[in-house]
């Protein structure tokens, strides 16, 4: 069987999931994957048949999405050229996770695909969503990698083509343990926006995954890491909290090993205020602004008592079989 796997590389989410998922495709035949956005950061280990720079996200200097960067990198001729030029027909099956260009592919070619990811979740009305919903936002997540089928990825199985999150064979194989630091993975804020808050709490000691770190350093509390998924898994396991976005993989993770985890959704950014949304169910403490109280924030945080759920991991060669069973042509 030949698969089609394309990945949406706006963040690491996306990159980190196929490559926990590439051994098990294996098993089902060749995959060729296609790569489409140009701002993830994390080491590619997987084979990339294909590249686009796609639609990318860009971040304003605390905490933001910067629309008119965004807006600025995105070449609709491009988009257009590259969706027509990919062989989807060669293909017995077209994996989608979250790929605007891909969506287009299908549509231009006549060919069928699968949604398969986070945010094919929102296909379902019974997804949590904030008080407030977004227009915008609702089409982005129903259109924007539009597929005739979906299954969907979420921290609890809202609706039936939901299931479990795709938890790393190296955090479910671990045994956690608290060696009392505090991991922090948030892409969105510079250094200069945190840094003050984590050097106010003498006696916590921080390790920072930050963008732009080359190698692993100390500087009084605070161990700086560059983003390597090896490093971050290791001090995940062994923390006493995570302090990070309001994205789905590290907060899945998080809960599934049973660590403290406090929450920053990246501002206006419908899809992680929908997490923020669902986290706040779960029992999850929610930060919408940082300012000159996050220390404090942070402290109350750490003296809170919080019963946090510890939720399932999915069975990814059952998934998979469903997925092929299914959806192959």
């Amino acid at each position: 069987m030949k698969i089609f796997y394309a990945i949406q590389a706006t963040g690491n989410g996306h990159i980190s999931r196929a490559t926990q998922l590439h051994p098990y495709l294996l098993k089902h035949g060749q995959v060729d994957f296609f790569l489409s956005g140009s701002n993830a950061t994390l080491e590619l280990n997987i084979p990339i048949a294909y590249h686009s720079k796609g639609c990318s996200l860009y971040y304003s200097k605390c905490g933001g999405l910067d629309y008119l960067n965004i807006t600025k990198n995105i070449r609709p001729r491009q988009i257009y050229k590259d969706a027509a030029s990919l062989p989807l027909k060669n293909y017995d099956i077209i994996i989608n996770d979250f790929d605007a260009i891909t969506s287009l592919a299908c549509k231009l070619q006549k060919v069928p695909s699968v949604q398969f990811g986070h945010q094919a979740s929102f296909i379902s009305q019974n997804t949590p969503r904030p008080e407030k919903k977004s227009v915008l936002g609702e089409m982005v997540l129903k259109h924007y990698a539009q597929a005739p089928q979906n299954i969907g990825l979420h921290f609890e199985n809202y609706d039936s083509f939901i299931k479990p999150p795709i938890i790393k064979d190296e955090i479910i194989a671990a045994t956690a343990v608290d060696l009392e630091h505090i991991t922090v993975y948030l892409p969105s804020f510079d250094k200069d926006c945190l840094e003050k808050a984590f050097r106010n709490l003498h006696n916590v000691n921080f390790h920072w995954f930050l963008a732009g770190t080359t190698y692993k350093h100390t500087i009084a509390n605070i161990t700086y890491y560059p983003v390597n998924q090896q490093q971050f898994n290791q001090s995940l396991i062994t923390c006493h909290g995570i302090i990070t976005g309001g994205g789905f993989e590290t907060p899945a993770e998080a809960l599934y090993l049973g660590k403290k985890l406090l929450s920053i959704p990246i501002r206006n950014h419908y899809e992680q205020e929908c997490n923020a949304a669902a986290l706040k169910k779960l029992g999850v403490p929610v930060v919408y602004q940082i300012d000159k109280n996050f220390d404090k924030i942070i402290t109350n945080w750490l003296n809170s008592h919080i019963l946090y759920p510890k939720i399932q991991a999915n069975n990814i060669p059952e998934t998979l079989d469903y997925l092929f069973n299914n959806y192959a042509r």
